[in-house]
């Protein structure tokens, strides 16, 4: 069984760190790094979880998210969403557009695996 995770994020360097990370625990990583078409990624690539940037060029991830919960068949889909603002607001805004997890910048690796771990369980649980 491959696990596939889309990693969208625009910060090169955030990009590699992640993608390598989970690419030693046997995820397959696809990335993207613009927010304008990223619905249309997201349902294309059929993830088995998705981590979203919360400031993309484009379109935010607020909007992404939003418009992913939009689909009937990508309201389950697990989103982990990463921010460098870790403001209450920002957190309380993301659960209401229907995150399941927030992160915020910088976080460790540890975290990550974590993070992606238990959302794929969940994921598969139910």
């Amino acid at each position: 069984m491959s696990r596939k995770v889309l990693l969208i994020e625009d910060e090169p360097n955030i990009t590699e760190a992640i993608r390598f990370l989970l690419t030693r625990e046997g995820w397959l990583v696809e990335t993207h790094a613009e927010g304008t078409d990223a619905v249309q990624v997201i349902v294309a690539a059929e993830p088995d979880l998705v981590i979203l940037d919360v400031m993309l060029p484009g379109k935010s991830g607020m909007d992404i998210l939003r418009d992913l919960r939009g689909h009937a068949d990508m309201q389950g889909l697990p989103v982990l969403m990463l921010t460098a603002r870790g403001q209450s607001r920002d957190r309380e805004m993301a659960e209401q557009a229907g995150v399941s997890r927030f992160m915020t910048k910088p976080f460790s690796n540890a975290e990550v695996l974590t993070a992606v771990r238990d959302l794929h369980a969940q994921a598969t649980r139910s």
